[in-house]
């Protein structure tokens, strides 16, 4: 009887251990530039087909149009989700030429959750939000993906406001979490050294390159970081200058996540 009780234990514990399994996600953070590509000539296949090539599971997308006169009143988001045959999301940062402007979120799970957070601004600069979704991946691993685009200013005043407010917003969240985005900041700056103290950036050499502008970066201001990082493993980390679609290069990791 008490080597079936300890054969029970056993088999439970090895149970719970391998009730959640590991995920390998492809993720991306693109600034699409509202859709106009690098010649003004507003190419939503050829945007679309960027990303489809790289196949990725999670897209954070920057300078995002919804139905403004610039973009031809095309809804961006879920013009690309459907030609991408992902998921789509947009978080408003602005009212914006008839329309609205803020992030979007591909995905090629559906949505928990979502939400929009309005970061802060000084009176006379331009609203920014983040855009969050919570997706439940195919091997049933809960994560938390975070896309923002930072103030792009040369006074960091307002990156710093927005750093400390998405700080304040997820330094406690039990999920672990992606932040994807255009933060417009270099890495010794105090915008990043804020997003730091909760954040990780992937120990790897391809994660320092330029990615901007993308016929020849210069500097280095998208980014792909995560908490928790003892649950991340970087398996791969690229800069990806599609000079036409865009004038930010892409950056995109894949990373392994065992909870």
């Amino acid at each position: 009887m008490k080597a079936k009780g300890i054969l029970f234990v056993l088999v439970v514990l090895f149970a719970s251990k391998n009730w959640a399994q590991t995920d390998t996600l492809r993720v991306t953070s693109f600034n699409i530039l509202h859709g106009a590509t690098v010649e003004n000539d507003f190419n939503l296949d050829s945007i679309a087909g960027v990303i489809k090539s790289y196949n990725p599971d999670l897209v954070a997308m920057q300078e995002v149009d919804f139905k403004t006169e610039r973009a031809i009143k095309y809804d961006l988001p879920t013009e690309l989700g459907y030609r991408t045959q992902m998921a789509s999301l947009f978080a408003r940062a602005m009212y914006y030429d008839g329309g609205e402007y803020g992030e979007g979120i591909l995905s090629k799970y559906s949505f928990i959750a979502t939400e929009n957070i309005a970061l802060p601004h000084l009176p006379d600069s331009e609203p920014r939000a983040a855009a969050v979704a919570l997706i439940k991946t195919k091997n049933g691993n809960t994560i938390q993906f975070v896309g923002t685009h930072l103030d792009h200013q040369k006074d960091e005043k307002d990156r710093e406001m927005q750093a400390r407010a998405l700080v304040e917003q997820f330094h406690d969240t039990n999920y672990a979490t992606l932040l994807l985005g255009d933060l417009n900041a270099e890495p010794d700056s105090e915008t990043i050294r804020i997003i730091k103290t909760v954040f990780t950036e992937p120990e790897h050499k391809e994660a320092q390159q330029g990615t901007y502008p993308s016929n020849g970066p210069q500097k280095k201001i998208d980014y792909i970081l995560y908490n928790q990082p003892d649950l991340w493993e970087v398996i791969d980390y690229q800069v990806l200058c599609e000079n036409y679609a865009s004038d930010h290069c892409i950056v995109m990791s894949t990373l392994v996540f065992t909870p």
